[in-house]
Order: structure tokens, then sequence, then C-alpha cells
């Protein structure tokens, strides 16, 4: 009984000593996942809040961001629209007073200031001219005073345009005329574009003649100063026009070339305009006077009346530095007896132009 009884307290005493240390090893492993459990707690609970922040940020760039994309693309479209944002958009300015105009440009008291001073009091009184269109002052102002009075004052094609598609001219004059020199045009800064230049005077003079037939197809006329101011804003396109305009001028300086060699009667502007040791041809002329029209210089006066003559328009220029001679006040036309429209230019210099308006 003894023995037994101490077998039995054996045998209990070793399953007692072996319990404490599976109890310890399972406490160990639920603490071990308790920790990892508490440590994986405390890192989203610290990164939680970044992250939140951080997709918060990409997605505002990609939704919050795109109003401020299109209110940006609006405001540089229109901005010319708007009053103190219009000085680098608008090449044409709205009319204002002549006189107040004269008063804030030529308050000198020199001898030529006085001159100009006079010269406006007299257009002011005796031609009715109330207002003035100041014209952006680059090597294009000629072109862009003339051609925006063609397009606001809706006045049609010359007639010689309407006869032929002047879309195709660069292909004649280089495949029936043999003109392959015209690869040398320069479109203002732009300088000799080689065999691209047919595909681009193309581009131009697509584009003069687009928007000259949807301008004039406006009837109404606040509709069509509203349209023409809204081009005049497009500085790519308007570019292109000028240089269309350019082109068509080479194109009629061609063929009054043509006719002077085959003894036809062209206006008498030519006989000065080949002339010159710069243009004794149309291909010196586009190189030496043309090629730099948009660039480094304008129109010339005798250019003046080659641009009247290509878009048939009498040109009546009141140059104001030349007040009190008979030169004061001149036409940039040769041709009588023709029924051509009219407009109106200003010059101080004749360098740069300006457009005068009867009436707002």
């Amino acid at each position: 009984m003894g023995q037994a009884g101490s077998k039995m307290e054996s045998h209990t005493k070793g399953k007692n000593d072996n319990f404490p240390s599976a109890l310890t090893d399972k406490s160990g492993f639920q603490s071990v996942r308790q920790t990892v459990y508490w440590l994986s707690g405390f890192l989203w609970q610290t990164l939680e809040g970044r992250l939140i922040l951080g997709v918060g940020f990409v997605l505002g760039l990609f939704f919050i961001r795109k109003p401020y994309v299109y209110i940006g693309r609006f405001l540089k479209h229109y901005k010319g629209c708007f009053p103190g944002m219009t000085k680098k958009s608008l090449s044409v300015a709205p009319a204002m007073d002549l006189l107040e105009y004269c008063e804030l440009e030529w308050k000198g008291m020199t001898p030529h200031a006085d001159q100009i001073r006079k010269a406006y009091g007299e257009i002011y009184r005796v031609h009715n001219i109330r207002y003035i269109c100041r014209v952006r002052g680059d090597n294009y102002c000629a072109l862009r005073a003339t051609l925006f009075q063609v397009l606001n004052n809706g006045i049609p094609f010359p007639s010689w345009m309407k006869e032929q598609d002047i879309t195709k001219l660069p292909e004649k004059l280089f495949y029936s005329q043999g003109c392959n020199w015209i690869q040398q045009y320069s479109f203002g800064p732009e300088k000799y574009t080689g065999p691209k230049a047919f595909y681009k005077l193309r581009k131009c003079v697509d584009m003069l003649k687009f928007q000259w037939a949807d301008i004039y197809g406006l009837k109404d006329k606040k509709a069509r100063e509203k349209a023409c101011k809204l081009l005049f804003m497009d500085e790519a396109n308007e570019y292109k026009m000028y240089e269309a305009v350019k082109f068509l001028m080479l194109y009629q300086a061609i063929e009054m070339s043509e006719g002077m060699r085959h003894g036809q009667d062209v206006p008498n502007f030519c006989a000065i305009l080949f002339s010159r040791d710069t243009s004794l041809d149309p291909f010196s002329f586009m190189l030496n006077h043309l090629n730099t029209i948009g660039d480094s210089g304008g129109l010339e006066q005798i250019e003046m009346f080659l641009l009247g003559y290509t878009l048939e328009l009498h040109i009546q220029t009141f140059r104001l530095y030349k007040y009190g001679t008979e030169e004061f006040e001149v036409s940039f036309t040769d041709v009588c007896g023709k029924d051509w429209h009219k407009i109106t230019l200003l010059t101080e210099d004749d360098r740069h132009y300006n457009i005068p308006v009867t009436h707002q």
C-alpha cells in the first residue's frame, strides 16, 4: 500500500511537473501573437492618416485640378473679352476719341509734336474723323490695318479672286510658270521653308479665303464686327492671313511682270516697283522686300500701291508728318475709273498705321 501510494504520488507529481511547462509555452505564443497584433494596430493607426491624405491628394490632382485647368484655358482663350486683359490680345483696339488720343501721345512742345497736333486737329474738323483704332505696331501693321477694315466693313472678294481658286495658285506658279524659287518664300520670321513652302502657302491662302467668306456672309453689322474682333485675337490665324495677302501680292507682281515683258498695259506703279536695284524682277522683289514683311520691315510706299491693286481697294492715307504739304493726303492707287471699295489709314511716320473712324 505504501509502495502503491508512493507510485501514485510519483505519477501525479510527474504530471504536475509537466503542466506548468505546457502552460508557460502557450502563454508565450499568445503573448507573441498579441504583440504582433498590437504592433500592427499601432502601425496602421500611424499610417492610416497619412495614407488617407496621400490618396486624397492624388485623387484631388485628378478630380479637383480639372476645373482649374478648364478655367485657365478659358481665361487664356477669352482674356481679350475682359477689361484689363486686352492689351496683349487685341491687335486692333476699340475706337477711342481722336483728340484724346492726340493729347495722350503728343504732349511735347517740339515743332514736330506741334505739327502732328495740327494734323490731328485738321482731320477732326475737316474730314469728320472723330475716333481712332490703334493697331498693334509690328511689321504686319499695314496689312493688319487694311485687312481688318476689309473684313470689318464687309468688303467682298476682288473680282480676280472670284474667277479662280486662289488656294491652287502656289502649285500653278510652280508647275505652270516654273517659279520654283518660291520655295525661298519667308513666313515672317520663319525663313526659307523649302518644299514645305507650297503646303504652308496653301494653308495660309485657304485660311484667308475661308475667314473672308465666312465674315462677309454675316450681313448683320454687329455680328460681323464681333466675328472680326474674335478673329483678330487669334494670332496664329491672323498671321496666316497676312502671309496669304503677301503671297497674293507676289502673284500679282508676277502677273504684271509677265505683262510688261509682253508689252501689255499694266498699272503705272509697276515701272517704279521693278526699277529698284533690290526688285528688278519678282524673285528679287520677294527676297528683298516681301520676305522682310512681318520680320524686319513693313510695306514701303510703292508696295502700298501693290496692296491696293491686289485687294482692289482705294487706300486713302493721311500722312500726318506731311501736314501742310500736298503729300498730307494721298491715295495708294493709280487705277482710275475702277469701282473699288475705299478704306482709310492714318500714319505718323509711314511705318506704323492706325485706323481712323468717323463714327462708332
